[in-house]
């Protein structure tokens, strides 16, 4: 039977994959699917740079606004919904198209990845808990390199819920969280093509940076403040870079200005994270989009590629 065909668009943040996955779903009759941790929170538009109706060009997207800011959401949860999206974008006869850039969870679809229910140790974790508030996230972090210096490589030592898990399954299972992927699914689960975009890191930054800016323009402060002020704490959508840095300035641990810069900080970090993930992990075709030819150019040139992959054609 032949397998489903999926277009996967990756890169890091501020790259250009929301603007390049609505042209391309034009062309190809696609549908999106966001592949975005964070844009499944409702209310959380301006500091995920979440696509607005407008920019959706009346493009179908899937997995947006699925969530309130007080729930959970992991990567076997997105696996299963993209998976039944995939099957009936494809049924209609149109074609999927997963953007965005959290790495596990795009990696969990197109490889099918098993997700084994792994024991949890609630006296464990609440010791580490008070271990970093007492110590700082740093103490729990440490703990995490010396035993899986490979998940802490992708997991910013601030997101203290991440490193504690990590450090709870080892735990548990006596196999580190690396060790547990390692002997996940390697063969693709659809007929995918995988686009991804870079450019030369000084402009990425610099377009990071304008990114922020333009939150703040937007009225970051006052979406995250609802959030602050509606009490909600400790839960996974905060520690999202964007939020917990304006609850450090809420909380008077950074000033405004200083929040903002260690936004535009973890920002920067972040995007160098999901390039060495996707390099490292995922069979990607690579273009430059910093190259100095002209989006229309781009988009031609990456059209090309998918309609020869994947043999079929674009609307253009």
């Amino acid at each position: 039977m032949a397998k489903e065909k999926l277009l996967v668009i990756i890169g890091p943040t501020a790259v250009g994959k929301t603007k390049l996955s609505v042209e391309l779903a034009q062309m190809f009759n696609g549908e999106i699917i966001s592949g975005d941790s964070m844009q499944i929170y409702r209310g959380m538009d301006i500091g995920t740079a979440k696509i607005t109706p407008e920019e959706m060009q009346d493009v179908p997207h899937h997995l947006i606004d699925i969530k309130d800011p007080d729930e959970g959401f992991n990567a076997a949860e997105f696996q299963n919904l993209a998976g039944r999206l995939i099957t009936d974008i494809s049924s209609r006869g149109k074609l999927p198209i997963i953007a965005g850039g959290t790495g596990l969870y795009i990696q969990s679809v197109i490889y099918g990845y098993q997700f084994p229910d792994i024991p949890s140790d609630e006296a464990y974790r609440k010791q580490l808990e008070q271990k970093s508030d007492q110590e700082g996230p740093q103490s729990v972090f440490a703990m995490l390199q010396e035993i899986d210096p490979i998940s802490a490589e992708r997991i910013p030592y601030q997101n203290t819920r991440r490193v504690i898990r990590a450090l709870e399954i080892f735990h548990c299972t006596g196999k580190t969280m690396s060790e547990q992927m390692e002997v996940q699914p390697q063969e693709l689960k659809y007929d995918t093509v995988i686009i991804g975009l870079d450019m030369d890191r000084e402009l990425l930054y610099k377009r990071i940076n304008d990114r922020v800016d333009l939150m703040v323009d937007q009225g970051l402060e006052k979406e995250v403040r609802r959030f602050y002020e509606e009490g909600l704490k400790d839960c996974q959508s905060i520690q999202a870079i964007g939020y917990k840095e304006i609850y450090d300035y809420f909380d008077g641990r950074a000033t405004f200005e200083k929040a903002i810069e260690n936004l535009k900080q973890n920002s920067r970090r972040y995007a160098k994270r999901q390039l060495t993930w996707f390099r490292n992990k995922m069979d990607v075709a690579w273009f430059d989009m910093g190259d100095g030819k002209s989006f229309d150019k781009k988009v031609d040139e990456i059209s090309a590629f998918i309609a020869g992959k994947l043999a079929i054609k674009a609307n253009r």
